[in-house]
């Protein structure tokens, strides 16, 4: 729609996605309280979504379109769960949570498949959507190559922070005695 636009501002919204995705996935490891972890995870999807409308190919927009959906959906299921948790135990501190695995397996079950989505396992929706994305920057001719490999590299510091964050999630929700 406003083509000469895109032109002029997808650099920026390339570097700004690419600073939401390590702001995000950093700022989301430090948080102790679940549902500021999961909000600053959604930062960091929504990171990819600006790389992927930035990167002037058809890949990149599908990939953050499909983003956008199955984002919403994964982070809907993962605000539910951390409700339903705070709902049986209120609290949301993460070292204060542990055990809903043994007290609530269906909920651990669903939080773990969930997480497993978020962070892109291979097989489910984050995988094509980040595949997507990485792919249609890396594919553009728009940019400069060391751009590109500048931005897909800073972005791929998002695929060694979501498990670490996400999977420490999940550890402390298992390994603690339920008081």
């Amino acid at each position: 729609m406003l083509s000469d636009a895109n032109i002029y501002f997808a650099p920026i919204l390339a570097i700004l996605g690419v600073v939401n995705i390590v702001y995000g996935g950093l700022n989301s490891f430090g948080q102790s309280n679940m549902k500021r972890r999961l909000a600053y995870s959604s930062v960091a999807h929504m990171g990819f979504v600006l790389l992927g409308i930035a990167s002037f190919s058809d890949l990149g927009v599908s990939g953050a379109l499909l983003q956008m959906i199955s984002h919403g959906l994964i982070a809907a299921v993962l605000f539910f769960l951390a409700a339903v948790t705070y709902d049986r135990l209120h609290t949301l501190a993460l070292d204060e949570i542990g055990g809903i695995g043994r007290v609530m397996p269906k909920v651990f079950a669903l939080f773990t498949v969930s997480a497993m989505a978020s962070l892109a396992l291979p097989g489910m929706s984050g995988f094509a959507r980040e595949l997507m994305v990485f792919v249609g920057v890396t594919s553009s001719d728009v940019y400069s190559s060391t751009f590109r490999t500048v931005a897909v590299f800073l972005a791929a510091v998002w695929l060694i922070l979501t498990p670490i964050y996400l999977l420490s999630m999940l550890e402390s929700q298992t390994y603690r005695e339920y008081l």
